[in-house]
Formats: structure tokens, sequence, C-alpha cells
């Protein structure tokens, strides 16, 4: 049979039901698990057979959703976390140490900017932050001899810029390290970074994957394509025995498909433990089931509310990749030809007390820190998560006062522009 579509992989991946068993993944709540014998448990710990043994490094519940995701990205193997901000920090402390260095995009969540740029810089770990739309010379020139990483997000939050994910990913490879890209906002129903040259992919699960502003979650896929033994020098955790797990080598053990995730679960996940819950692995396949259903209509309800915020004399400017007037259309139409995702970002003349007023007005669309869900809702960042910055200051970090983020959910789009018509008048 030949490759079944997304849509397909959206409903059935992961989980094959044998005879009797339950046709819905079912839920593994226990935190442990029997064996007969204490052979039969040693061989788990050595890494010699496959099963489980304690729900903080691995739960079947997760294992099936993770296996679905990895098929939706066309990766070898995946993994669930607790949040989409401990994916991304497993994603790289797997590969990175202390006196290692990350070449990241400028352009991503702020979350994530504050992760790798003081969290991990306490931890001994430098990052050098390079323009998403730096030529190829001005990447090459932020590598070093001690990089291990190149991070970016392929549609940056809130910002909408759009990652040229080939030209990155040919920036890392020739310098020997693999590319991590965060594909949390158009998820596989609208790009999978790993045809584009991506190594491993990150997402927070908690937004378009679950849909409902349900559950907090992470995940992470390995292509299973990047070569860990041709680079042996550069990652030592990868390439050389782990006296912490028996004196394994995981590039060896578990070769180029398995070594990644193996390594993340049985070191990473053992000592910190940033597990996702059995149930909110559950609740996450149903947002799963009707993903590529959900992402044609917030992209579709995204380009109209772009469309016609772009024709408002109130509005100074929209961005979003779907106009043609916005920077990344072109890039836009290499990546995302399905179209990318429903958040919509536009700056209100008038600034912070124009937003203000505006976001008050608003009926259907509410006020929250969230994004992607199929309800629509939305954030000035200038009166909320970067109320603590002046005008100046915002303007600076690329945010200006009168920014309006806008999720545009599964409502029909001609009330999303009637509220936002009534809001403005």
């Amino acid at each position: 049979m030949s490759e079944q579509g997304i849509g397909t992989k959206c409903v059935q991946a992961g989980y094959t039901p044998k005879n009797g068993e339950p046709r819905q993944i079912p839920i593994i709540q226990s935190t442990t698990f029997k064996y007969d014998t204490s052979e039969d448990m040693g061989k788990l710990f050595d890494l010699e057979a496959s099963g489980y043994f304690y729900t903080r490094l691995q739960n079947p519940t997760n294992d099936y959703v993770a296996a679905k995701i990895a098929a939706l990205e066309g990766g070898s193997a995946g993994m669930l976390l607790s949040s989409g901000q401990a994916a991304n920090f497993f994603a790289l402390f797997n590969i990175c140490e202390c006196g290692s260095h990350i070449v990241a995009s400028s352009s991503i969540y702020g979350g994530t900017f504050n992760l790798i740029s003081v969290t991990m810089k306490k931890m001994g770990i430098d990052v050098t932050f390079v323009s998403p739309d730096a030529t190829r010379e001005e990447l090459d020139a932020a590598f070093r001899e001690n990089t291990r990483a190149v991070f970016g997000e392929t549609i940056a939050n809130p910002a909408l810029t759009v990652l040229d994910i080939e030209k990155f990913a040919a920036a890392a490879h020739d310098h020997g390290v693999p590319l991590i890209v965060d594909n949390t906002f158009p998820t596989p129903a609208h790009c999978r970074p790993i045809e584009w040259g991506a190594d491993i992919v990150t997402h927070s699960t908690t937004k378009y994957m679950d849909g409902h502003g349900t559950a907090v979650g992470g995940a992470i896929v390995d292509s299973g394509k990047f070569d860990w033994m041709a680079h042996k020098d550069k990652f030592p955790g990868l390439t050389e025995p782990d006296e912490s797990y028996h004196g394994i080598t995981y590039a060896e053990r578990f070769g180029i498909e398995g070594a990644f995730i193996t390594k993340a679960t049985a070191q990473l996940m053992r000592d910190l433990g940033s597990i996702q819950s059995p149930q909110h692995a559950f609740y996450l396949n149903l947002g799963l089931e009707s993903l590529h259903v959900r992402m044609k209509r917030h992209a579709e309800n995204g380009q109209a509310v772009a469309e016609f915020l772009q024709g408002c004399d109130k509005v100074s400017a929209v961005h979003f990749s779907g106009l043609e007037s916005d920077p990344y259309h072109e890039l836009a139409k290499k990546y995302l030809p399905k179209g990318g995702c429903g958040v919509v970002s536009f700056e209100l003349k008038g600034g912070r007390s124009a937003a203000e007023a505006f976001m008050k007005k608003l009926k259907l669309a509410a006020i929250e820190t969230h994004v992607a869900d199929a309800r629509t809702c939305c954030l000035n960042p200038a009166t909320s998560t970067h109320r603590q910055m002046n005008d100046e200051q915002l303007e600076a970090a690329g945010i200006p006062a009168g920014l309006v983020r806008m999720s545009c959910g599964l409502e029909d789009s001609a009330d999303l522009i009637e509220d936002i018509r009534q809001a403005m008048a």
C-alpha cells in the first residue's frame, strides 16, 4: 500500500487494536507495571527488551500518541513531554552540555528565547541569535567550533515570520550539526519540516494538536536521518558509552533512527521526569484525529480576517504570510502551500490605548494568554505579557504597543469579521 495521506494518519496512525482490544487508545493510568521475574525487569533496565516499568519514563498510552505524531511528521521515533517548553529543552539539552553553543533564529516564542538565552546560559550553554532573514554568509558567521545545534520556528510566535528551512538546514549540515524546528503553528497538516531538511521537530501539543485548550503537552520527533557517528567528536553523549546506563553507546546500539529519542527517554526523562500524563495524551489524541480538518478551517479564517484587516483605516500593519503584501509570502507559498495557521498579528493606530479599547469591545473573541484554540482568542502583549516594557522597549523588541495577536478559531469567518468591525467602530 502506498503511503497514507495526512488525514488518514491523523485518524489511524500510532495504534492498531488487535482482535477484541479497545477501538480507542486505552488510558493506562498506572505508575508501575508488574513482571514475573527480576530477570524480566532487568532486561528493561538494560535496554535489552522493550516494555514498561515506570510511567515517569514511558507509558503505553503516551507511546501510541507519540507514534502517531512521528508518523504525521515523517520521523523515525517520537516522545511526549509535559509541555512545549520541556520538548524544546529536551531536544536541545540531549545534544548540548556545558561549553556548547547554539545558533538560533531571533524570531521565536518569547518563552523559548528566555529558555535558551537565560536559563540554558546559566548551565554554560551559549547562544548566537540570527535574523530569520539572515543570508547564508551571515548564518555561517554565527557558527563556532563548539556549535551543536541550530534552532528555529516554522512560523514564529507572535512575529509570524516564516523560516527558510532549507537554508537553515544546509548551513547546519555543512557545519556538522542538526537543525531543530519547532513546528507548533503549522503542524504537520500544513508543513513537514523533515521533508525540507530538518533533523528534529518539536511541538507544543497544547496548541493546534490539542486544539481545545484541554491539556498542556509537548512532543519531539526525530527524523532518524542525522548521522551522529559521522560527527562523533561533537556528540559524545550519543557516540560514547553512557556510564549511567551500563555503558551503552546509543548511536551504536539503536542506530541513527533510534539513538536520539532513546537517549532522551533513558537519560533525560529518567533524571528530569517531564512526562505527559496518560490522561492528557488521551485528550491529545482526540484532537489529533480532527487536526487535518481543523487546520484547513483555521487557515481559511485567518486569511479572511487578515484580508479584512488590511482594508481597515484604523490598522497600520497586518502580519500574515497568506497576504501577497507580506514579506514572507513567497516562503509561505513554498513551505505552506495549504495555508499556514489561524494566527494574525496586526498593529492598531493609537498604540496601547487603542488596542486596549478595541479588545474591550470584542464579543466573540476572548482575551486569553493562549493561541491555536477552537475558539477565537486575542492578546495585546503591551498590556499583558510584555506590560513591564515601555513603548520604546516594545518597539526595539519588534512588538509595537498597538500590536494585537488574534488566533482565529473555528467560528464562521463572517461572524469573526463582524465582531472586529463592531469593535473597531
